[in-house]
């Protein structure tokens, strides 16, 4: 079994959805960035973040949002683009993941900042 361990960011905001079993599922796009040589590159990797952890993280798991995940069961899945060509994408299971920073939108910090006294 591939694990993948490191920081990524958002690409965008997470999509929380229920299983017809009842699961809480959450879908991450997220960007990892590496090293080509001198090169700077991004891989993209579709994460599944399950359960509990699903629930309780979605409403901060916001695009650009900065994380630190551990992805279990990383794989290449195929598919079909909508022109029909195909493509492959990475995909896992997120086990761990920890806020980094970054993302916040400009309504959510405007109401974390202490009133002026």
């Amino acid at each position: 079994m591939a694990q993948l361990i490191g920081l990524a960011r958002l690409g965008r905001d997470c999509e929380l959805r229920t299983t017809q079993s009842g699961d809480a599922v959450a879908s991450l796009s997220l960007a990892m960035d590496y090293r080509k040589g001198r090169e700077k590159a991004t891989q993209w990797v579709d994460g599944a973040l399950w359960g509990k952890m699903a629930e309780n993280l979605t409403q901060y798991l916001v695009k650009g949002k900065l994380v630190c995940v551990t992805l279990d069961d990383v794989h290449i899945e195929a598919f079909e683009r909508s022109d029909g060509t195909a493509g492959t994408k990475l995909v896992g299971r997120v086990s761990k993941l920890e806020l980094a920073g970054g993302g916040e939108r400009t309504e959510e910090r405007a109401e974390q900042r202490p009133a002026p006294r």
